[in-house]
């Protein structure tokens, strides 16, 4: 009925991070009746921090089986039983993305041993594996090692089933679901958009995630506020368009919560950004900044939904580095600004400081607003091994996004172009574009020049 399961990785995060040690533990809900344990190569350098943390070397997983050679053996042992494991949703990510890399779409139901001890074992001072043990008197003589925690976890899961009273628990094996069970097992485990629909067909919520299926199945458990509770108990359909990119996800979300206004998406559903702050050089070499009105093809360096919010946030911009707030329009006047008698602009309204230097201070405070350069694609993960995702950057501007295969790619960048879905730029896309970029060093970046 269960397989417990502990694993040890070379890092905290999925996407990158790959499992060294792994151990599973069989368990019919009485009794212990099969245990599997292996150290796994890699195919990458384990960390100092983490060999410190775990004593597994280099040295000891270069013989070791790679997670293909014994992928076969825990689906066949995990087949048809709860996954549970202490914080689980660290370890299954990385048992699916581990399956993921080898074209598997791995899924199975979860139990977290973390969650079910708050519940059922409630006034602890931590619920982490080593104080919820010590609390216990659970022993580990082998901490931070697949197998040793995986023991640890049998030990704290016995207890919680003794306390649950049932096997047949309903925390975490016979959940009811508003869709069917035939609807939640076509759910994908992948990197994706998802909508719920109420019984009329509306779309109420729209959602992105690295595991549709898991965060699908947390929604349906989610009792913790009144809004959830409502939410759930309005869905009466699940559809979802698979993006491989988590990029992508994040964009198409974010296209389609504006687009359909949905009822749970409040937050982000505004969708009119109206104003922009501009750019321009004048006559005497100086930079202007400037709040104005998005019209046409208007490109500005970040956009508003109100004209009051995008002048706060000028001056913001004027005080923290020191700007002269008639070149930023914010003062209507002729000769140098007020702020000149009070030290607070260094004189570029009157020429007394000169362009150059005025200049370096206002580059400075529109850079975070800027891409890494004004034309680039983006080249991320498609849906599929030989597909890849384009993320387009034209004039310093979205342009949209699309798919094309490996084989197109080549030398021609022609493809590239014509692949693209055009999509509306606004602030929220330049922020998940370069917040992307700037968490994922390894992205490849094409420069258009």
């Amino acid at each position: 009925m269960y397989a417990i399961i502990d694993v040890e990785t070379t890092g905290t995060g999925a996407a990158y991070g790959k499992i060294t040690d792994i151990a599973i533990v069989l368990h019919n809900g009485v009794e212990v009746t099969e245990i599997y344990s292996t150290l796994i190569n890699p195919e990458c350098n384990i960390p100092y921090n983490i060999t410190r943390l775990t004593g597994i070397t280099n040295e000891m997983v270069a013989n070791a089986p790679k997670f293909y050679e014994v992928a076969k053996k825990i689906i066949e042992l995990t087949a048809g039983r709860v996954f549970v494991a202490h914080n689980a949703m660290f370890d299954y990510s990385f048992v699916k993305e581990e399956f993921k890399r080898l074209g598997y779409d791995y899924k199975r139901k979860t139990a977290c041993t973390v969650k079910l001890s708050r519940k059922l074992l409630p006034g602890h001072r931590s619920y982490s594996l080593g104080n919820i043990c010590e609390d216990l008197g659970i022993v580990n003589t082998d901490r931070h090692r697949a197998l040793g925690d995986a023991l640890a976890t049998t030990k704290l899961f016995e207890i919680i089933l003794t306390q649950n009273n049932l096997l047949e628990s309903t925390l975490f094996v016979h959940q009811t679901y508003p869709l069917s069970q035939e609807k939640i097992a076509e759910i994908p485990g992948k990197t994706g958009v998802y909508y719920f629909y109420d019984a009329q067909g509306t779309i109420i919520y729209i959602g992105k995630s690295n595991d549709i299926h898991q965060r699908v199945l947390t929604h349906f458990n989610n009792s913790q506020t009144k809004k959830a509770i409502e939410m759930r108990d309005r869905i009466a359909d699940v559809s979802w368009e698979i993006t491989g990119s988590e990029l992508i996800a994040l964009l198409l979300e974010s296209a389609e919560i504006k687009k359909h206004t949905p009822l749970y998406n409040r937050r982000q559903r505004r969708s009119a950004f109206n104003f922009g702050l501009f750019s321009f050089e004048d006559d005497n070499g100086y930079i202007n900044l400037k709040i104005s009105s998005i019209e046409g093809d208007d490109i500005p360096l970040t956009t508003f939904h109100f004209h009051q919010e995008a002048i706060n946030y000028l001056h913001f911009l004027a005080e923290k580095y020191a700007l002269c707030k008639k070149l930023c329009h914010l003062e209507n006047t002729s000769g140098e600004c007020f702020n000149t008698q009070l030290h607070d602009c260094r004189g570029a309204c009157s020429q007394l400081e000169s362009a150059e230097s005025y200049n370096i201070r206002v580059n400075k405070s529109v850079h975070p607003l800027l891409y890494r350069s004004p034309n680039f694609f983006v080249i991320d993960q498609g849906r599929s091994p030989n597909e890849k995702a384009i993320v387009k950057i034209a004039n310093g501007r979205f342009v949209g996004f699309g798919y094309i295969s490996t084989d197109e790619m080549a030398n021609d960048l022609e493809p590239l172009h014509d692949c693209i879905r055009k999509y509306n730029d606004n602030r929220d896309t330049r922020g998940i574009i370069k917040g992307h970029i700037n968490r994922n060093k390894r992205l490849k970046i094409i420069e258009l020049h």
